[in-house]
């Protein structure tokens, strides 16, 4: 998995607000890493200095360069960072989030690279962390020739945790009741939604209806959201995608052109935690021209439900 450009240790004796070695971490990690010297205050671009070269290591080890007494940080939260990624072959920089945009990680290893997910759990919120991530854990047999890493290398991660929330799993907020003729949805026990059709023609306009209003901030255009969702043909009612099936939510920016253009424009503007119902005609779906692969035609019209859990 690669980072957003392309994809527990103990406590250290540094002071916070100075530079230091990274060496007051916990005796799991190798001296190998633990002998990588980062300095630099936390909130600004870190320097590291590898004792060795390569420097490698077998499992993924963390050390607390600098440590804080934030929140801990727990499995599947979404994790404010600012990064620094270097290849231990060599030390050269591979990646950096400082002075560009911060990034933000899920710390589950089922969603993201599982040594950086790892590396995160059970660190608190504040922390600069230092990353040692063999390549079994990192970006596997294929390297990342783009990064200039190859299946040997080590990945070094320096890490400014800057906060950490917890994603909603579902829609959460107050019940709207739609207005008669529309599409009506019904979950089962495991949360999977079923879309009904009425058996009238479709609509000629987008319809943008909520049935949950959510209590979170609103979305807005150019973040990523993050969103369960279901869709099916007005026509026949068949399902042609779902996050429910494919097991992995929708994660892309919104209301930049990177999704259909009614998707867009119904999404904008909801609070997080909304659950919204919307009914695109051809021209605020896939066009003329529809989409083969998933069975849309040029003259369908397209029904998606969808829960928004977070946007960032």
């Amino acid at each position: 998995m690669a980072l957003p450009a392309v994809l527990a240790a103990g406590c250290a004796n540094a002071d916070p607000t100075t530079d230091s070695k990274a060496t007051g971490s916990s005796s799991t990690a190798p001296a190998a890493l633990q002998n990588v010297k980062v300095t630099g205050n936390v909130g600004t671009k870190p320097t590291v200095t590898l004792a060795s070269k390569p420097t490698a290591v077998t499992k993924s080890s963390t050390v607390v360069v600098k440590p804080a007494n934030g929140p801990v940080i727990t499995k599947g939260q979404r994790v404010t960072v600012d990064y620094l990624l270097l290849n231990g072959k060599d030390g050269k920089e591979a990646d950096t989030s400082f002075g560009k945009n911060t990034a933000n990680f899920v710390a589950d290893p089922a969603r993201l690279m599982p040594g950086l997910a790892n590396g995160m759990i059970g660190q608190k919120v504040g922390s600069r962390l230092l990353l040692g991530v063999p390549p079994a854990e990192g970006f596997g047999a294929q390297g990342n020739p783009q990064l200039g890493f190859t299946k040997d290398d080590t990945l070094l991660f320096v890490l400014d945790l800057k906060a950490a929330r917890t994603p909603l799993a579902k829609a959460t907020g107050s019940p709207v009741t739609p207005p008669k003729g529309l599409p009506t949805v019904a979950y089962d026990a495991k949360g999977v939604p079923t879309i009904t059709v009425p058996k009238t023609a479709a609509p000629k306009k987008l319809v943008v209806q909520q049935l949950i209003k959510g209590t979170g901030p609103a979305v807005k255009a150019g973040q990523t959201l993050s969103a369960a969702y279901a869709g099916v043909i007005w026509n026949t009612g068949k399902q042609f995608d779902s996050s429910y099936r494919s097991g992995a939510l929708l994660e892309r920016p919104i209301g930049v052109g990177q999704l259909v253009p009614g998707f867009d424009k119904g999404i904008v503007g909801q609070p997080v935690g909304s659950r919204v119902l919307l009914v695109l005609p051809p021209a605020e779906g896939y066009g003329k021209q529809g989409q083969a692969q998933a069975g849309i035609k040029g003259t369908d019209t397209l029904v998606f439900v969808v829960d928004i859990l977070d946007a960032f």
